[in-house]
């Protein structure tokens, strides 16, 4: 008996397995289960469960926008360098309608649209006496530290040594590279959550459910060497028995093939894989849409048409099951695109990031009200940050820029990193209208999140590879500290 065909689009989609080839699967999977039998071995202590939320923002968001100085002198240099509120094609936000933000940061201010972010880093409002919100500043993608001088040496093709990431400013690129953290590039691509997940999942988890779970399809960033990611929607896992009544019959007995036995090694081991896939799929939603997964009153937080805020309630449920699943380390990816505004700026990223502060405001309620915010790190990342300078109406791909990080663990309500001179063609500015070179290498972002989760400093290199040329993982200091001491 022979298996009936499956596209590979069909096979990726539905099965949630990763395009590896079974030469690759016999070269590494002895060493691998090895190294993960001796991680278990000092790894996986006590009782603690812990989840990273990635909320990627691809685009490239205008962060400065959201992150702005508040303080007289700095909010001068950025309006004088993003074109004055109120004047033909400025992109200055108006003082007066900015958010402030208080105690070390008192200096800044978050965009209007951002009401619930603010009283998440302030410790008010809904979030009072609790500061869970801080900000990354300048952040972005490098092999190794370097100046102005030195990039512009590069750059005129006097210093070609120098390594640079490969292709800045190109969205597909840095976007790999965000989910990679391997700027200089690589041949098979596997993400750094990916590779956590290599090193942690048999320490932690003891399910076949994989930790990596995305809700966004595929993605380089849970790709590890032997991890793949596992595809849901809001509603659950993608399985035979949850397509459409028309498609039932038809899955039914496509499943029921699955369930025979075949002489030939090839079809035996394809049945095997798919059937193990459609299981891990079913037991998912078994526990997603049982008493375990309700979110009961907290399922009211999340505001109706945001399909944002309904992702993000799926997330809190997936976090909700986890000891259901056997799962005490997860990773969880959401894209949000729409952030690539050449031609118009204000107007739709004021109606944009108003949808991601109710989103991301609900979720991080959610957590508190089920007693999970300690156990969540959520972040932000972006292709790149943006042109300071006006195009006229919108901005133009740079290089650093903002994110920000909540959660019970985050040391709140403060700023981490050199916040840049704006000052157009000032000690940060590498040109064509103000891209900033990053004071913060994503590496040390990703690092101070890591350790938190609990990948050790000893095997931190094989997750960050880049890691040693800013901050020794073997240090007892944090590479940034936005993480709250243990």
């Amino acid at each position: 008996m022979s298996l009936p065909p499956v596209s590979r689009r069909t096979f990726l989609r539905q099965f949630n397995c990763a395009a590896v080839s079974s030469s690759a699967i016999l070269n590494t999977l002895l060493n691998l289960k090895l190294a993960n039998n001796a991680a278990a071995d000092v790894l996986g202590g006590g009782t603690d469960s812990k989840a990273l939320v990635c909320l990627f923002l691809s685009g490239g968001i205008d962060s400065y926008q959201m992150l702005v100085p508040w303080e007289q002198s700095r909010y001068n240099s950025y309006s004088a360098t993003r074109g004055a509120f109120g004047s033909d094609g400025g992109l200055a936000l108006n003082r007066d309608t900015l958010l402030r933000l208080n105690g070390t940061a008192s200096d800044f201010a978050v965009h209007p649209s951002m009401a619930g972010l603010h009283q998440m880093a302030t410790g008010t409002g809904a979030f009072a006496g609790k500061q869970r919100l801080a900000a990354i500043t300048n952040v972005g993608t490098l092999v190794q530290p370097i100046t102005k001088a030195e990039y512009q040496a590069w750059e005129n093709g006097s210093n070609a040594a120098l390594p640079i990431p490969r292709a800045l400013f190109s969205h597909s690129d840095q976007i790999e590279q965000w989910q990679t953290a391997v700027p200089q590039g690589m041949i098979e691509l596997t993400g750094w959550a990916g590779r956590a997940a290599d090193i942690l999942n048999s320490a932690y988890n003891t399910n076949a459910t994989s930790m990596s779970i995305s809700l966004s399809g595929n993605n380089v960033f849970q790709v590890g060497n032997t991890t793949t990611q596992f595809v849901i929607t809001p509603g659950g896992s993608l399985s035979f028995e949850n397509y459409s009544t028309p498609h039932q019959l038809k899955n039914a007995a496509f499943r029921s093939t699955l369930e025979q036995n075949y002489s030939n090694l090839l079809s035996q081991s394809f049945a095997d894989l798919t059937k193990k896939s459609d299981d891990a799929q079913l037991l998912f939603q078994a526990q997603f849409d049982s008493a375990t997964g309700d979110l009961g009153s907290a399922a009211s937080l999340f505001p109706a048409n945001n399909y944002l805020a309904t992702t993000l309630s799926a997330v809190l449920r997936s976090i909700k099951i986890r000891s259901a699943l056997g799962l005490r380390r997860q990773t969880f990816f959401v894209n949000w695109g729409g952030w690539d505004m050449h031609g118009d700026l204000l107007t739709p990223q004021a109606t944009q990031l108003a949808e991601v502060d109710a989103a991301l405001t609900a979720f991080q309620l959610g957590l508190e009200q089920l007693g999970l915010a300690n156990d969540v790190v959520t972040f932000t990342a972006s292709d790149f940050g943006r042109t300071l300078r006006s195009n006229g109406r919108g901005t133009d791909h740079a290089w650093g820029g903002n994110a920000f990080v909540m959660g019970g663990p985050v040391d709140g309500g403060k700023i981490f990193g050199t916040y840049p001179d704006l000052t157009l063609d000032g000690p940060d500015d590498v040109g064509y209208g103000g891209r900033l070179l990053p004071g913060t290498s994503a590496d040390v972002y990703f690092a101070e999140m890591l350790r938190w989760f609990g990948v050790p400093g000893n095997e931190m290199a094989s997750v960050l590879p880049n890691i040693a040329n800013f901050w020794n993982p073997l240090s007892a200091t944090a590479p940034l500290g936005f993480i709250k001491p243990a």
